[in-house]
């Protein structure tokens, strides 16, 4: 396994066992002779404790989740939840104290070096390629120690050049580049190594809107074309929201929620409105919490801003009251509830609990 800036020994990913298990060959086999599916990741128990005594620190307490192969996977949390430990107890950088981790079916703790083998990473704060070689040569540089011929991903390497609008700066030294293009470039050595599971930190972190939108549809490509399984963590809830099969959110070391984004977002045919009105009044407003959930509500120099929350029917009933009361509407916005919300709420109430 390789991060960006950081070598780790894992062995040869071209060593007969990787390449069975990577085709097929190898993993559990149902009582038919037929192959099994087998998780990507599949993480149990896992167990982090930092310090003894009372100045113990527990940062992940009793992980368990699995990620299918060709999936997209968020794993969110604020600052402090046991995210970052999490994913480096899962890389192996940090050694749990208890719990298991597999890799495509392989104990990592029993066979490390077959386990990575399958992985690559991009932690943030460690995504130094080799500045004094080319684009193009930090791509073949990091899939030769990965253990795949770069002949075989050469394809994969250019069209992630010019899916990344870095293709005319490939023959350029890394040194010269820009922070934005550097990111570009460990980026495209991660997707283009050949591994069968990368974790990505921060991925969109000093690229701009079209670069990121572009970081985008590639992972979404290669999940689909390729089959490459994805864990990822960011700040931005819109990558999140776009790339993103599924959702783990993290508070406190423990899982506080595990589902797909839309789930998370909440049940269709559900709307939030703010409405303006100069007629607002604090009577009016009472009158309107009968027929409606009214969330917020902000008083201006005439009238109010309220925000509701209602169904369809809900929503079609409030503007026909509204309109047969002859109450002007001076603005009308929808407000569509975020993941960011969401996040807060999760983690929040994880907290107080």
């Amino acid at each position: 396994m390789t991060t960006r800036g950081r070598e780790v020994d894992v062995g040869d990913r071209a060593s007969e066992g990787a390449r069975q298990e990577r085709n097929g060959a190898a993993g559990p086999r149902g009582a038919d002779g037929t192959a099994t599916a087998t998780p990507a990741v599949a993480v149990d128990g896992l167990y982090k404790q930092f310090g003894s005594g009372a100045d113990a620190v527990t940062a992940v307490d009793g992980v368990s989740f699995a990620v299918d192969r060709g999936s997209v996977v968020g794993l969110l949390g604020p600052n402090g939840a046991g995210k970052t430990t999490l994913i480096k107890s899962i890389l192996g950088t940090v050694r749990p104290d208890a719990g298991s981790v597999r890799i495509m079916g392989i104990d990592a703790r029993e066979a490390p070096r077959e386990a990575y083998a399958h992985v690559d990473a991009m932690l943030e704060g460690a995504r130094n390629d080799y500045w004094r070689l080319t684009v193009r040569e930090n791509l073949r540089y990091f899939a030769t120690i990965s253990g795949v011929d770069p002949a075989s991903v050469a394809d994969r390497h250019e069209r992630l050049l010019e899916r990344l609008n870095i293709a005319d700066k490939a023959d350029e030294p890394v040194r010269n580049l820009s922070r934005g293009m550097k990111g570009k470039v460990s980026l495209a050595s991660v997707l283009g190594g050949g591994a069968d599971v990368v974790f990505l930190d921060e991925p969109t972190l000093g690229l701009d809107v079209e670069s990121a939108r572009t970081f985008q549809a590639e992972i979404r490509r290669l999940a689909a074309e390729t089959g490459l399984t994805v864990l990822l963590s960011s700040h931005d809830m819109g990558v999140v929201e776009t790339v993103c099969d599924r959702v783990i959110v993290v508070s406190d070391g423990r899982i506080v929620a595990d589902d797909t984004v839309d789930t998370l977002l909440g049940p269709d045919g559900s709307h939030t409105v703010r409405l303006t009105s100069p007629a607002f009044d604090r009577e009016r407003v009472a009158a309107l919490r009968d027929r409606v959930a009214v969330t917020e509500v902000e008083r201006l120099n005439r009238g109010a801003r309220i925000e509701v929350t209602t169904d369809t029917d809900g929503l079609y009933a409030l503007m026909a009251h509204l309109r047969e009361h002859d109450v002007p509407l001076s603005r009308v916005r929808t407000v569509e509830r975020g993941l960011s919300d969401v996040l807060v709420d999760l983690t929040t109430d994880a907290g107080e609990g």
